[in-house]
């Protein structure tokens, strides 16, 4: 068998610049980009239920398990034999996107929502993780008008859910580089990709 693709993710608040990233990254990499929620045919259904403001509410707990449920697919059906076969997977957003948004954001208890994640994906977890970080103003500027379900839910919840991204940053620096997303598409771009060969040498 030949060497296992690297997994490559990234994460941030709404607005950072993640999917216009990873596209370019997957790209240069002639790796596999997909994303989540998604990825799936399963996926992608959980994803339009879990972001159209027109499914109203949903508890903080059905919410993770959906978040779970579509995470546990991807793995099984796209990521882990993609990365087995060598080729590397570029994914917008994974697992750290559930502790900063179900944990962080929603409160929910970190420990329960990180062991929810690892059971999920098997222990599968990023090889690198990319963390798009840009101001408040940039970001709402690129959202716009139309809100998903996670983009309207206010400033305080976004609050949390950066605080949470800066921890795990913190604590995961083995793994994980926080890139300024300001600036040109194209200076981004070369930020992401020196990070990339630097820590993975790919």
């Amino acid at each position: 068998m030949g060497a296992r693709g690297r997994f490559i993710v990234f994460e941030g608040g709404d607005g950072g610049g993640k999917s216009t990233q990873a596209r370019l990254l997957a790209s240069d990499l002639n790796a596999l980009l997909t994303r989540e929620p998604g990825g799936t045919p399963l996926g992608e259904r959980l994803r339009d239920a879990l972001l159209d403001p027109a499914t109203g509410e949903i508890g903080s707990r059905a919410e993770a398990l959906l978040m779970a449920a579509a995470r546990a697919q991807h793995v099984t059906e796209v990521i882990r034999p993609t990365l087995e076969s060598g080729r590397h997977v570029v994914c917008d957003r994974y697992a750290h996107s559930s502790i900063a948004y179900q944990s962080g954001g929603r409160g929910l208890e970190f420990r329960e929502i990180e062991g929810l994640s690892d059971w999920a994906t098997e222990g599968l977890w990023p090889d690198l993780v990319i963390q798009l970080e840009v101001a408040t103003a940039v970001a709402v500027a690129r959202l716009g008008d139309k809100l998903d379900r996670f983009e309207a839910a206010g400033t305080d919840f976004h609050a949390r859910v950066d605080q949470t991204y800066r921890d795990l940053a913190a604590r995961n620096a083995d793994r994980w580089v926080v890139i300024s997303g300001d600036g040109s598409i194209l200076e981004v771009r070369d930020r992401v990709r020196a990070a990339v060969r630097e820590r993975l040498a790919v």
